[in-house]
């Protein structure tokens, strides 16, 4: 079976990224404006689909997020799993860090990102290859983010199905 996996560094410290991943706010500024949570499922919105695509949160901590499809949308997600795993970046800098008086370091955290996607199912594989392009760019957005805070979701949609 076939299995989306990207890897990135990111200018940010982990934490920032876990929010990014786990929280509403996080997760409208680079993914979609239309999410929302039906217990320990999140459902999120895109512009000219019948129904939200439904995750449930498997994990969330500081070194991973996992998610499962929870839905029958879209059918070609049937039985797929998303894995964020965060860890720091090593070798972050080639200089070494230098301390203020008080001990603070002049060097930002940094994170590194290892995004899969998985589980796909017989007969859904042709689908694979444009569900990958969408999640790079998705991650650019990701990365975006937790560097600077700009809000930028990919996919901006009025409409929102309500959590049952």
């Amino acid at each position: 079976m076939p299995e989306i996996a990207l890897q990135l560094d990111i200018a940010a410290p982990r934490a920032v990224v876990l929010a990014a991943l786990t929280t509403h706010d996080g997760l409208t500024a680079w993914w979609t404006t239309g999410v929302d949570r039906d217990g320990d499922v999140l459902l999120f919105d895109f512009p000219d689909v019948p129904e939200p695509f439904r995750l449930r949160v498997e994990r969330a901590d500081r070194d991973r997020v996992v998610w499962t499809n929870a839905g029958s949308f879209p059918p070609h997600w049937a039985g797929t799993w998303i894995s964020w795993e965060l860890s720091d970046q090593p070798g972050a800098s080639d200089q070494p860090a230098t301390a203020d008086r008080s001990g603070a370091s002049d060097q930002p955290e940094r994170t590194r990102l290892l995004f899969r996607h998985g589980g796909w199912q017989p007969g859904s594989e042709e689908g694979v290859p444009a569900v990958a392009g969408t999640w790079a760019e998705l991650l650019v957005r990701l990365k975006d983010y937790a560097q600077s805070g700009k809000v930028q979701p990919y996919f901006v949609t009025a409409h929102r199905h309500d959590a049952p």
